[in-house]
């Protein structure tokens, strides 16, 4: 079975997929999900959004770390955990996440959102999903398409849970990610000085930090459904 790691999003995924916004799209995502909501929607750009809005829709996103204009809500993870979603479809777009996710969906058989949260949870469903390969892709640490930290040390996280549980060939960006894990004994230290971390607190958002930390919280995975041009539907698996 192959392991492989993109620091950034590449495309060209033929089987099991688990995509990271760690700092804060695949975190917030499975907390709707945990809170409630029946499907989270990641729309290709923010006018698709916007065109959702109706009865029992939120719409959530960002752009530079703050809520977009006409949205509901940010996306902040904290900020999710603490209201109920219940029959809603939540609704999101943000810089970096839901763009990865687009990516992933464009050829991989199965995509799944992982984070720190449900680490444990998203590296079981995607060794029981995976025939071949399981890619795991970083969305990256800006709009300018730079990989990040944050996302590469959750990647290793995940790579350490698989390994744990049957044997796998690791490509470079696998080998990078666990090298990135290992050399990190604080993962609140490491995540707040990546340039997303940096960013969040720039803005007031460092509280989100802390909560985007905790390792293994949930069993909650988000795992795509229905899929559009513009839109994918991911709903929770545990």
């Amino acid at each position: 079975m192959k392991l492989r790691v993109d620091l950034l999003p590449h495309g060209e995924y033929s089987d099991t997929v688990l995509v990271i916004d760690v700092l804060r799209a695949t975190t917030t995502a499975g907390v709707y999900l945990e809170n409630g909501a029946k499907a989270v929607v990641f729309t290709s750009d923010i006018e698709t959004a916007l065109a959702m809005r109706g009865e029992n829709v939120t719409l959530a996103g960002e752009r530079g770390g703050l809520a977009i204009p006409d949205f509901d809500l940010g996306n902040s993870p904290l900020e999710a955990s603490q209201q109920r979603f219940d029959h809603r479809t939540v609704v999101m777009n943000t810089t970096n996440g839901t763009l990865a996710a687009h990516i992933a969906a464009a050829t991989g058989k199965y995509v799944l959102l992982a984070s720190l949260r449900n680490a444990h949870a998203a590296a079981r469903r995607a060794k029981a999903l995976c025939s071949e390969e399981i890619a795991i892709v970083c969305a990256g640490g800006s709009a300018g398409g730079r990989a990040g930290v944050d996302d590469i040390y959750t990647a290793g996280v995940l790579c350490e849970y698989l390994m744990a549980m049957g044997d796998f060939t690791l490509d470079d960006g696998a080998r990078i990610a666990l090298m990135v894990r290992r050399g990190a004994s604080d993962p609140l230290e490491f995540l707040s000085s990546s340039g997303a971390g940096q960013a969040l607190e720039r803005v007031g958002l460092g509280a989100d930090i802390n909560f985007c930390v905790q390792i293994s919280q949930t069993t909650i995975v988000p795992i795509l459904g229905e899929r559009t041009e513009k839109t994918l539907s991911f709903a929770a698996a545990n």
